[in-house]
């Protein structure tokens, strides 16, 4: 009886390791679900919208201009931003604010990312904490899941005139 009782115990156990295993490498390098919060993505993303977001990519460095990603905040690393790439290592960006008279540039270095919120006067990003290591990505969102009348890929950024491609 006693060993009858045992023996599920261990089997529970080690199916539930087994189990855990395999969730975790599944949100480790395929993907999950997340929640966006915050206006910096607007209006692309709003506010508690549900979004699939994809590991690979990161893993094979295949990251591109336009992507929205999710990236440990260099501010706060115990938090996730969701921002949109807008220059990759080597690119010349544009490091100023919309308002700003006078424009200024810089070229991304070597193993970084510029990225930015959609919404340009409502976001952190590289403008206010500069390039973003390219090992804080967490992943690239590829597919809005929440609002369903939302439901599909995601649109191109609003602000594509801020690509700069010389």
């Amino acid at each position: 009886m006693l060993r009858n009782a045992l023996g599920k115990t261990f089997r529970f156990l080690g199916y539930t390791v087994q189990y855990g295993c395999i969730a975790h490498c599944a949100f480790e390098y395929l993907g999950g679900i997340v929640v966006c919060s915050g206006p910096s993505m607007e209006p692309t993303i709003q506010n508690s919208d549900i979004v699939f977001s994809e590991n690979l990519s990161r893993h094979f460095y295949c990251i591109r201009k336009g992507d929205i990603v999710i990236v440990k905040s260099p501010n706060d690393p115990k938090s996730n931003i969701c921002k949109r790439v807008i220059g990759l290592e080597g690119d010349k960006v544009c490091t100023s604010n919309p308002s700003d008279f006078l424009k200024s540039h810089s070229y991304v270095p070597k193993g970084h990312v510029w990225l930015e919120g959609d919404n340009l006067r409502n976001s952190t990003d590289s403008r206010c904490y500069g390039p973003v290591p390219y090992g804080l990505i967490r992943g690239r969102i590829c597919l809005k899941i929440w609002p369903l009348n939302d439901f599909g890929f995601l649109r191109a950024s609003p602000n594509g005139h801020r690509f700069l491609d010389d």
